[in-house]
């Protein structure tokens, strides 16, 4: 039996020490886990509290990503509650796995704590990995801050484990601005997180000898479009539980999450979209912006996949200019967020609203109101001007580049 873990009504938490107790709360069986920065703490957490005896549940050190989540495939194959964590080149090499374990339909959690892809080489935060995986088949949960972080990996075995979902799911948070930065998050007993996580439903395990089953099969093209359909199908249909679990949770904690969060949106004229952090920093230069005569308002989202393609149109049916923020290198492209949002807000809006394309933080370089309010005042002028009064695509903060430069 596991010893009792004291919480106080207030913690206060960095994100990746809330992403660890909720893991720890989740009494999961299986952490197959090798540490990469920024995720680190959560797995040295995790290792920290099994050899206290806080969980009873196996921490298995591997020899790299690829054979954590390997790991993680064949614990979950066997009917095991299993969770990781891993961030950036580990996410890299584990890519190829992420797509196993889908298609095994293997209810896996993954903490994934956002960071940059070399090269060159960087340790700090933006969401290269996070894009990198957006199609391989799992469920993917964005955070804002540390209290989403620990709020989202309970919600996410709800979703994961549920008998009309059964598909792994990714936690999002960004790396060290959400990860590294301690706040005050407001945690759940452990008797209450375990009763909303709820017992471990087995499907199809390996290790029930009553009934056996196969795993990684080989299925050309007899069936292999099929197995994909069904996927496919399993996520996208995955929403009206994904909006349960928010509102069960919500019951419990008052706290209120959407697949997509709007705020100040019902006069704006402008706005930006934006994940993780920025979209809370957006929301400070909003209020400014209003303060100044500008109707300002800010669109998140908390599901990247499935994609909430209607909701995001919605959220943006009446505006007339946004900016689409995108922390990754679009690598020739128009950013990823771009080229998903872009299109849902043009199938649902009447009004064609100007729409630009912003490349910003990559690395962690610095984002501050004076650069969010410059892309307020721009899009301020695109509706003055009605029309877009600059580049489509502009790299915020890029040496020798005056827009939104600060010292």
């Amino acid at each position: 039996m596991a010893k009792v873990y004291d919480l106080q009504d207030v913690e206060v938490w960095d994100g990746n020490m809330a992403a660890s107790h909720a893991l720890r709360q989740a009494q999961i069986d299986v952490m197959a886990a090798y540490p990469i920065t920024p995720s680190t703490p959560i797995v040295q957490d995790y290792g920290s509290f099994v050899g206290n005896g806080y969980v009873d549940g196996e921490f298995v050190l591997v020899e790299s990503e690829h054979a954590a989540m390997s790991g993680c495939v064949g614990a979950a194959a066997a009917g095991g509650r299993v969770a990781t964590a891993t961030s950036s080149q580990g996410l890299a090499l584990m890519v190829e796995v992420l797509y196993q374990a889908s298609g095994m339909r293997l209810p896996i959690v993954l903490n994934l704590v956002n960071r940059a892809l070399a090269s060159p080489l960087n340790i700090h935060g933006d969401h290269s990995d996070m894009y990198l995986c957006r199609d391989a088949g799992w469920i993917q949960l964005c955070t804002c801050n540390p209290q989403e972080a620990y709020d989202f990996n309970l919600m996410a075995f709800r979703i994961a484990e549920d008998y009309d979902v059964r598909v792994p799911t990714i936690v999002n948070q960004d790396g060290f601005l959400s990860s590294h930065t301690a706040q005050n998050v407001r945690p759940l007993s452990d008797e209450e997180a375990y009763k909303f996580i709820g017992e471990y439903k087995v499907k199809n395990a390996m290790l029930d000898f009553s009934k056996p089953i196969t795993y990684g099969v080989q299925a050309e093209e007899d069936w292999h479009y099929e197995h994909k359909a069904q996927l496919h199908a399993a996520i996208m249909e995955s929403m009206p539980i994904i909006e349960r679990v928010f509102k069960e949770f919500k019951e419990k904690t008052g706290r209120e999450y959407k697949p997509v969060m709007s705020y100040d949106m019902e006069d704006a004229e402008v706005a930006i979209f934006a994940i993780g952090t920025t979209a809370e920093s957006a929301r400070i230069a909003a209020r400014a912006m209003r303060s100044k005569g500008v109707k300002a308002g800010v669109v998140t989202l908390h599901v990247l996949r499935p994609f909430p393609y209607e909701q995001i149109g919605k959220a943006f049916s009446n505006i007339k200019a946004v900016a689409i923020m995108d922390k990754s290198s679009p690598g020739g492209a128009m950013g990823a967020m771009f080229n998903e949002v872009a299109p849902a807000i043009y199938h649902t809006n009447n009004k064609n609203p100007i729409l630009s394309n912003y490349i910003y933080g990559l690395g962690e370089r610095d984002l501050t109101q004076k650069d969010i309010i410059a892309i307020y005042e721009e899009l301020a002028a695109d509706v003055q001007a009605g029309k877009l009064t600059h580049k489509t695509q502009q790299w915020i903060c890029l040496r020798g580049q005056t827009m939104g430069f600060h010292e």
